[in-house]
């Protein structure tokens, strides 16, 4: 069975071209959503993919209906495939059903991978680079050692709690515990809530 989704990014816009596209190669079933393609969230292509049973096929006017980057795209077709569901794209001619559309879904998908590998590449070269200049990635810490002093000290007075030592170092609890450690064995002997 073919079903057909029809996608607009606006309320303005209407879906009647690609409505009447996917009627015409014989789309029994047709789903519109009219929701931006950057997000993710789409009801009504989940109610597709939903109806849509092992060997149907999922058509859309255009490969840019479906998802707004080649990431989204292949996510997408990849969670139609463990459904056992076909996809197919008028325009671009692309028909994952048969082993040619195949083949160009799978060269879509590794300049998708060599893309991300490209970018992680250039990311790690960038963070060598930083380190060899003495900067180092990341977040600063939020305690520095005069911050671990004082709350050492404020730790040393039983009469204060593990949460009024954080409060007033300027930390959650949680951190605080990070940077001394110890200070759980304090707080059991401290605190009875």
């Amino acid at each position: 069975m073919l079903v057909g989704y029809a996608r607009v990014s606006t309320q303005d816009q209407r879906p009647h071209l690609q409505l009447d596209a996917l009627s015409a190669v014989g789309c029994e079933k047709l789903f519109e959503e009219k929701a931006s393609g950057a997000q993710r969230d789409r009801p009504q292509l989940s109610a597709a993919i939903d109806y849509m049973r092992n060997g149907d096929t999922l058509v859309v006017w255009k490969l840019d209906r479906l998802a707004r980057s080649l990431k989204q795209l292949i996510e997408t077709v990849e969670v139609l495939e463990a459904h056992g569901i076909g996809f197919r794209s008028l325009t671009e001619s692309i028909d994952t059903t048969s082993s040619g559309g195949r083949l160009i879904f799978h060269i879509f998908a590794a300049l998708a991978e060599f893309e991300r590998s490209i970018i992680r590449e250039r990311t790690m070269a960038g963070l060598k680079s930083a380190r060899e200049r003495g900067r180092l990635g990341g977040r600063p810490p939020a305690m520095n050692e005069s911050d671990v002093a004082a709350a050492r000290a404020l730790l040393s007075d039983r009469n204060i709690t593990v949460k009024e030592v954080a409060r007033r170092v300027g930390v959650s609890v949680s951190t605080l515990y990070q940077h001394l450690p110890a200070a759980r064995a304090t707080a059991t002997r401290q605190e009875p809530e």
